[in-house]
C-alpha cells in the first residue's frame, strides 16, 4: 500500500462549482492524454457527476482493485483489458448491468450474459515501434513479423511491456502462445528474451523510449506508436505479418458502485455516440459500428489481428505470468 500511495496518480477531473454534485470513483487504464480528452465531454454532459479518477497501468489497477475487494473503493471501471475485466466477474466483483443503448454494441464487444457483466469500447493491437535513425546508426534491418525479433542483430535492442504489470504485455504474451501453442510458444519467448534489454511496466513506455532513441525496437501498441511518429518522431509503426494481439477496453459497474445511480449514468455515457466519436479518434476499432477509422490505421482489422479467445486468456492468465515471471523476471 505504500508504494501505491507514493506512486499512484489520483486525477479529479471533473468541474467542482458550487452545489451538490453526484461522486463517481472511476478506476482506468486509459492514457492520461485520451482521459482529458474524454473528460472534457463528461464534464460538458454530465455536469452533475463529480468524477474521482484513478488511473494506472492496467496490472496496477487489476492488483489494487482484486485487493480491495473486501473493502471496494471504485464505483466504476472504465478502459481496462477486458481479459482482467473477465477475472473480476469471475471473482464476483462486478454487478451485471445493461447500459442504455446496449443494443448498438457490436456482439464482439460484449459479455455473452444476458445482462453483462463488461461492455467493451474499443479494441487495440500489438505493434512495433521502429527508430529509422538508430537504425541507420546500428545498420538493423527493418523488422517485418514476429520472428524476425529473434535474429541475433537484434541482441540488446528491444524493449517490451512485462505482462505482469501491464495489459499490452500481456495480450502480447497471450496472443503468442495462442497462435503457436503454448510448448512453441515458449520456445519462441525464450528466444526472443536473449535479445531483450528491458521489461518495462507500462505498456506505452517501449515505444516511447524508441521514439526517444533509447531502443531501436519497443513492443507497444498501435495508438502510442501513431502518436509517436504524429508528434515528430523517427519512428514507424509495424504490424507484425503473422497478425498483432489484441486486446478489447472494457466497462463495468462494481458491486460497490451497483447502488450508485451517478456510476450508473457514466455507464450509459460511455457508450453513446458521443463516446464512440472520441474512442474512434484513437482507434481503429469501436463497438459500434459506422465511426471513421484513423488515419494510418487499418480498415479492416480483421485483416491484421490474430484472433483472441478472451475466455482462455482470463482463465490462464495467472499461471501464463506465473510461468513467464519465472522464466524472465530477472
Amino acid at each position: 500500500m505504500v508504494r501505491w500511495a507514493l506512486t499512484l496518480l489520483v486525477l479529479l477531473l471533473a468541474a467542482a462549482p458550487a452545489g451538490a454534485k453526484d461522486t463517481v470513483v472511476i478506476y482506468t487504464a486509459l492514457e492520461p492524454e485520451q482521459i482529458t480528452d474524454y473528460m472534457k465531454a463528461v464534464n460538458k454532459t454530465l455536469p452533475n457527476l463529480d468524477v474521482k479518477m484513478l488511473r494506472l497501468s492496467t496490472g496496477d489497477i487489476s492488483a489494487r482493485f482484486m485487493a480491495e475487494k473486501d473493502n471496494p473503493v471504485a464505483d466504476v471501471i472504465w478502459g481496462v483489458g477486458a481479459t482482467n475485466v473477465m477475472v473480476f466477474k469471475n471473482a464476483g466483483l462486478l454487478e451485471p448491468y445493461a447500459p442504455k443503448g446496449l443494443a448498438r454494441v457490436q456482439p464482439l464487444f460484449r459479455d455473452k450474459d444476458a445482462t453483462p457483466s463488461w461492455v467493451g469500447i474499443d479494441i487495440y493491437m500489438s505493434a512495433f515501434c521502429f527508430n529509422t535513425d538508430v537504425a541507420k546508426k546500428k545498420n538493423l534491418p527493418k523488422p517485418e513479423s514476429w520472428a524476425d525479433l529473434t535474429k541475433p542483430v537484434y541482441k540488446g535492442e528491444i524493449v517490451m511491456p512485462n505482462p505482469a504489470s501491464s495489459g499490452t504485455g500481456y495480450l502480447s504474451v497471450a496472443s503468442i502462445l495462442q497462435r503457436m501453442k503454448e510448448a512453441e510458444g515458449w520456445k519462441y519467448l525464450d528466444a526472443l528474451d536473449k535479445n531483450m534489454a528491458e521489461y518495462t511496466k507500462s505498456g506505452s513506455k517501449p515505444c516511447k523510449d524508441t521514439a526517444s532513441g533509447e531502443r531501436a525496437i519497443g513492443i507497444s501498441f498501435e495508438y502510442v506508436a501513431m502518436k509517436m511518429k504524429k508528434d515528430g518522431a523517427p519512428v514507424e509503426m509495424i504490424l507484425p505479418k503473422e497478425g498483432s494481439g489484441y486486446e478489447m477496453e472494457a466497462n463495468a459497474l462494481t458491486k460497490k458502485g451497483k447502488s450508485n445511480a451517478a456510476a450508473r449514468q457514466f455507464l450509459d455515457w460511455a457508450i453513446t455516440d458521443e463516446a464512440m466519436s472520441l474512442y474512434s479518434k484513437y482507434f481503429a476499432a469501436v463497438a459500434v459500428a459506422g465511426f471513421p477509422v484513423p488515419e494510418g490505421l487499418p480498415k479492416d482489422i480483421s485483416k491484421v489481428v490474430f484472433p483472441n479467445d478472451f475466455d482462455w486468456s482470463a482463465k490462464n492468465r495467472e499461471r501464463i505470468l506465473a510461468e513467464w515471471t519465472k522464466r524472465y523476471a530477472k
